[in-house]
Formats: C-alpha cells, sequence, structure tokens
C-alpha cells in the first residue's frame, strides 16, 4: 500500500503514523489547524499528545482535508467517538470509491446509540460495509509508538478485508488477529471504558486491589450482558477487545477512564476531571448510552449504573460503591442461579 491517511492528530492516530510507516510509503495525518499539525510535522515531534517519539521522514501532516485524503487507499479513523458522524459527512465527496475505512475509537454515538460501524454505514451508506473494518485491542498509544509488543483485532464485514489490513497492521512489535463479530469487537472496545471509570473512582477512594479485581471481573459480566443484546459474540468478549481491553484500561496509568475516575473518587467534579485530563474521555459519554441501552433492553448493570449516578445524577462515589455491596444475595453465574444445580 503506497498511502494511507490517518484522521486524527492525537496520541493514537500519530501512534499508528508511527507504526505503519514501516509497512506504508507514504502516510499523511490529518489535524484540525488547532492542533496545530504544521507545527508538528517541523519538530518532527508531537509534543502535545506524545511527547519523545520522533516521527519517521515518511510521515506528513496538514490540516487541509482534500490534500490529506488526494489518492488514499486507506483511510484511518481515530477521531473521538462523538465527532465520527459530521466528519464523516464533510469526507462524502472526498472519499476514494476503492478506499478502505478503519475506525480506531471506541465509543457508542450519544443521541442514537449506534455503535462506529452503523455511524459509518448510515452516513455512507450500505455499500461501504465492503470496505470498512475496526480496530480494537489493549493498544496504549504511548506503548504502541515505543514498539512495545502489543496485540489486537481487526473485525471486518468481508474477510478480505480484515486479511488486507491485517497484513498492513502487522509489524514484529504489533501483531493483530481477525474476527468476524463487527458488533462484539466494538462493544468490547466501548464497554470497558465505563468499568475503567468504575475501578479509577474505588482507586481514588482508596479501596485495594480486592476492589478492583472484583469490579473488573463483574465489570466483565456486564459488558458479556449488554454484548450478547446487541448481537455481539460472548466469545468476542473474552479475547483482545474483551478482557484484553479490560484489564489494560482499568490498570494502567496511561488509561485517561481510569484517570479521571481516580479524579472523581478524590473529590473533584466531572468539570474540573475533564479539564485537568485534557483529553477526550470516551467512557464519560458511553455510560449515558449504557445507562439508557440498560433500561432499553431491561438489562441489570449495577456497576455501569453506580458510574452515570456519580457523573449525572450527583450521588456519592462512597455511597454508590456501598450500596454495590449491599445488593441482594445472587448465584455467580445468573444463568443457573434458578436451575437444578449439583453442589
Amino acid at each position: 500500500m503506497k498511502k494511507v491517511c490517518i484522521l486524527g492528530a492525537g496520541s493514537w492516530g500519530t501512534a499508528q503514523a508511527v507504526l505503519l510507516s514501516k509497512n506504508v510509503d507514504h502516510i499523511i495525518v490529518w489535524g484540525r489547524a488547532e492542533d496545530n499539525p504544521e507545527t508538528i510535522e517541523s519538530s518532527r515531534e508531537n509534543q502535545r499528545f506524545l511527547p519523545g517519539v520522533r516521527l519517521p521522514d515518511n510521515i506528513k501532516l496538514t490540516s487541509d482535508l482534500a490534500q490529506a485524503l488526494e489518492k488514499t487507499e486507506l483511510i484511518v479513523l481515530a477521531i473521538p467517538s462523538q465527532s465520527l458522524r459530521s466528519l464523516l459527512e464533510t469526507l462524502i465527496p472526498y472519499i476514494n470509491s476503492a478506499s478502505y475505512l478503519l475506525n480506531t475509537s471506541k465509543g457508542l454515538e450519544i443521541s442514537t446509540g449506534m455503535r462506529m460501524s452503523q455511524v459509518m454505514e448510515d452516513v455512507l451508506g450500505n455499500e461501504i460495509k465492503e470496505r470498512c473494518a475496526v480496530l480494537s485491542g489493549p493498544s496504549h498509544a504511548e506503548e504502541v509508538a515505543r514498539e512495545i509488543p502489543t496485540a489486537v483485532t481487526i473485525a471486518a464485514y468481508r474477510k478480505a478485508t480484515a486479511f488486507k489490513l491485517q497484513s498492513i497492521y502487522m509489524t514484529p512489535s504489533f501483531r493483530v488477529y481477525t474476527n468476524p463479530d463487527v458488533a462484539g469487537v466494538e462493544l468490547g472496545g466501548a464497554l470497558k471504558n465505563v468499568i475503567a471509570l468504575g475501578t479509577g473512582i474505588a482507586t481514588g477512594l482508596g479501596y485495594g486491589d480486592n476492589t478492583q479485581a472484583a469490579l473488573l471481573t463483574r465489570g466483565l459480566h456486564e459488558i458479556i450482558k449488554m454484548g450478547r443484546a446487541m448481537g455481539g459474540d460472548p466469545r468476542t468478549f473474552r479475547g483482545l477487545s474483551g478482557i484484553g481491553d479490560l484489564v489494560v484500561t482499568c490498570g494502567s496509568k496511561h488509561s485517561r477512564n481510569r484517570q479521571a475516575g481516580i479524579m472523581i473518587g478524590q473529590g473533584l467534579s466531572l468539570a474540573e476531571t475533564l479539564r485537568n485530563v485534557g483529553m477526550v474521555v470516551e467512557g464519560v459519554h458511553t455510560v449515558k448510552v449504557v445507562y439508557r441501552l440498560a433500561q432499553k433492553y431491561k438489562l441489570d448493570m449495577p456497576i455501569s449504573t453506580a458510574c452515570y449516578n456519580v457523573l449525572y445524577n450527583d450521588k456519592s462515589p462512597r455511597e454508590q460503591v456501598d450500596s454495590l455491596m449491599k445488593r441482594s444475595k445472587k448465584h455467580e453465574i445468573e444463568e443457573i442461579a434458578n436451575e437444578d444445580v449439583e453442589w
């Protein structure tokens, strides 16, 4: 592949540019004018979002969308999920009919509850399904850009599309698996951000490893429950875009969702927290959608509901943790709770 365009000059877009520069002749990164792409190009470093990582010579940056998309064979979407629809609408005149589209953001659209691939189809038409894919998994930009071994999943509706993008992304330090379960891969990547907020809040309150392990484990149960209701394969949530991404997002110093949760647990307001983080915290948006979808599908999602109550109903974080502990007695495996089980 000769040219790839990455839309988004944040840490993740920049890290992917560095990664792909090993396999692609020309990488062009588009960023908003306020992100100063020309300054990043001249300094050969994204000092704001990815300091200390030098950009290879075959990476160029621009704020000119037409220039970025000219003759590109792959468009990588590395922007906040809530900005995807408006950007796609802007892209319509420039998209090459043969270009692949790969979404790498992790979220659900607040207004519709749609997954990102559904937003792509809604804006660009059903035919885009042949050429679109999603990438997800435990992949902090800070580590990917520094060639720390990483494994992710690419999901696509068409097998040939998944295999093509797998080949482009594979490097000695970046291993890519494929998966036909687009819904499951997207949902795993989005829903884990809510659980990471919860584990961060518990950490900010001063609770320990036992609490984090409980929230992570029961959080996975909630992810599988909602994922299955929304068309995902339960096996996917036990893979890289499920438990893999959940583990890294709940436990890593690089996790914005965990950082935000810690600040809230320590007493900061949501507005103060977002100012301090200084970057998009996807879980803050996703928890709104999850709360609404849980009601729609009649799902019991206690951890997600507690996070929503803390962020948007002004409930005390400590009281919400206490309420989780005082819930009525339950069987761990709910599906067999009412069956005749041999003890």
